[in-house]
């Protein structure tokens, strides 16, 4: 690894996602960008909820339903949402699903 560079070769395993719940582990953390990945159980949900900074949610493998403000997303490997600010979400895992989380700070 490079002097103040970060480096993943494959997102998909950095987390396991359980046979049941969810697990997050925060990957980066600095002054304008927060990177967390999820691993879900089957079956698993967050429910609706907000965030207090744009975000972007890129799903990495399984499948998984979204809920976008009043609009739903069926999120397949390789799906990319970047979310404003305050607008309501939730995330429910069809399959297993691993689901990288950037926060975007100011």
């Amino acid at each position: 690894m490079s002097q103040g560079d970060t480096r993943i070769v494959d997102l998909a395993k950095e987390v396991e996602p359980p046979g049941d719940g969810i697990l997050t582990r925060t990957l980066f953390n600095d002054d304008h960008v927060k990177a967390v990945i999820f691993g879900f159980g089957q079956g698993e949900e967050l429910s609706e909820h907000t965030a207090s900074m744009p975000a972007i949610l890129h799903l990495i493998s399984g499948e998984a339903t979204l809920t976008l403000g009043d609009e739903t997303v069926e999120a397949q490997p390789g799906t990319w949402i970047h979310m404003p600010a305050n607008l309501q979400h939730s995330v429910h895992a069809k399959t297993p699903v691993v689901m990288l989380l950037l926060l975007l700070k100011k």
